[in-house]
């Protein structure tokens, strides 16, 4: 028997179909095939298998620059808050903190895990990526936007200020919600927690507020970025309320409020780019992959990837994923700690890591064609998940069954991997946080 628990004959076919999809991965020259697939696509989502291991980030840059330059991608949307990422996406548009370089305007991410994009290979890419947009006319220039939701008191302050300038006389509505919120210090979990005592909550106010934001914009058409940031920090607003709330009553429907406004703003940066426009996900495998693929799928949630295909047809939406063997990665012990490089230990045996380091060894690129049976692609398989908190100790832990066929489109597989290099680290917290997020599954 082999370590899959099957006939050795069983293993052999399945290690034969990895070999026949896999091509080296040296250069950016090797991604041809996954660029030519991606091509006509109006949403290609790139995950991570971690959020702390610079092989995902640098090939995921050389992907996404390859799909700017050549076939006219226009947006990148990432794991990140929106507040903070508008800040870049200004930046990189030559439209604000122009007397910053990248690691000056990245130092502004405050909110734990700040290197989760305050890395030295976001950087690289956001240098580029403004130095790429000065040579375009504005109409063509490429946008950065944060697709989360965990900021709820940056986006109501940001909503104020819009409003103070061009609708003072909708301020009531917002500073009511503000209202609510100043009791909770700026902390959602106190926010939340209350709610689980005192049935009363901000619900109302928040939705009120944005509902009469999106009036107040509307009418500015997509010609106004100022509008579309105070409608989008509405619609933040909004759901990073219901997200706290379901979260802190240990509701895991939590992770559903999440990846479905993750999914809707990635819609809404779709249609404010023009018909047509062709856009970017980066976002970790959790929610890239198609959660359908996963035992995340009996445990009723869906994620970014699987909703983009639900809505759309197939040739519109590439997933691809990464995956390593082993390797070091930038994460923490409890969520709020300082970051430290960890070892990732060897991928279990029989997982779909152990099979590809056994079937490949090196650097590779597997896109997948229409056929996704086989004993590899069909077969389910644990994939390993790595999140911001991690315990290489427990690894059993951190792996998804998962049929790969039906998960990616394609994947890109590392033999070694290597911890990104944080620009800055994290401070002690000052009293202990909850954590807000699944931190892998």
């Amino acid at each position: 028997m082999s370590p899959l628990g099957r006939p050795a004959s069983r293993q052999a076919d399945v290690l034969a179909q990895i070999r026949s999809l896999a091509e080296p991965l040296d250069s950016a020259a090797d991604l041809d095939r996954l660029v030519e697939r991606s091509a006509g696509a109006r949403f290609v989502c790139v995950g991570e298998a971690s959020h702390g291991t610079h092989e995902y980030y640098h090939w995921r840059a050389l992907l996404s620059r390859r799909l700017i330059e050549e076939h006219g991608f226009t947006w990148i949307g990432v794991e990140g808050d929106w507040p903070d990422c508008w800040r870049l996406n200004r930046w990189v548009r030559g439209q604000g903190d122009q007397d910053l370089d990248a690691h000056g305007v990245l130092a502004g991410f405050e909110r734990w895990p700040t290197w989760m994009w305050a890395n030295e290979d976001v950087a690289e890419f956001l240098d580029w990526l403004r130095e790429e947009n000065e040579g375009r006319p504005e109409h063509e220039q490429v946008g950065f936007y944060g697709l989360d939701v965990y900021s709820l008191w940056d986006s109501l302050r940001e909503i104020i200020t819009w409003l103070e300038a061009n609708a003072p006389e909708a301020l009531p509505a917002a500073l009511r919600a503000w209202q609510c919120f100043v009791p909770f210090h700026e902390d959602p979990h106190e926010y939340a927690w209350s709610t689980r005592i005192v049935p009363q909550n901000c619900e109302a106010d928040v939705v009120a507020l944005l509902a009469e934001v999106r009036r107040r914009t509307l009418d500015r058409g997509e010609g106004d970025p100022a509008a579309f940031d105070a409608a989008l920090n509405a619609m933040v607003a909004a759901d990073a309320e219901r997200y706290y709330r379901t979260m802190i009553r240990g509701d895991r429907q939590s992770w559903n409020v999440r990846d479905e406004h993750m999914a809707d703003t990635a819609e809404l940066l779709s249609r404010h780019h023009g018909p047509g426009a062709k856009g970017l996900v980066w976002e970790h495998n959790s929610h890239v992959g198609d959660a359908r693929a996963t035992d995340m799928f009996d445990a009723g949630l869906v994620n970014v990837g699987q909703l983009l295909r639900e809505r759309h047809a197939p040739e519109e939406v590439v997933l691809v994923g990464f995956a390593s063997w082993t390797g070091t990665v930038i994460a923490a012990e409890a969520w709020g700690d300082p970051e430290e490089a960890m070892a990732v230990p060897e991928a279990r045996p029989g997982t779909h890591e152990d099979l590809l380091h056994q079937a490949l060894g090196g650097p590779a690129a597997m896109v997948f064609e229409r056929d996704r049976s086989g004993p590899w692609l069909a077969g389910r398989f644990g994939h390993r998940a790595i999140g911001v908190v991690y315990h290489p100790w427990r690894e059993a832990g951190n792996y998804v069954p998962t049929r790969m066929g039906e998960r990616y489109d394609a994947l890109l597989w590392f033999e070694r991997t290597s911890a990104l290099r944080p620009l800055h680290h994290e401070e002690p917290p000052e009293e202990p946080e909850f954590e807000t997020e699944p931190s892998g599954f």
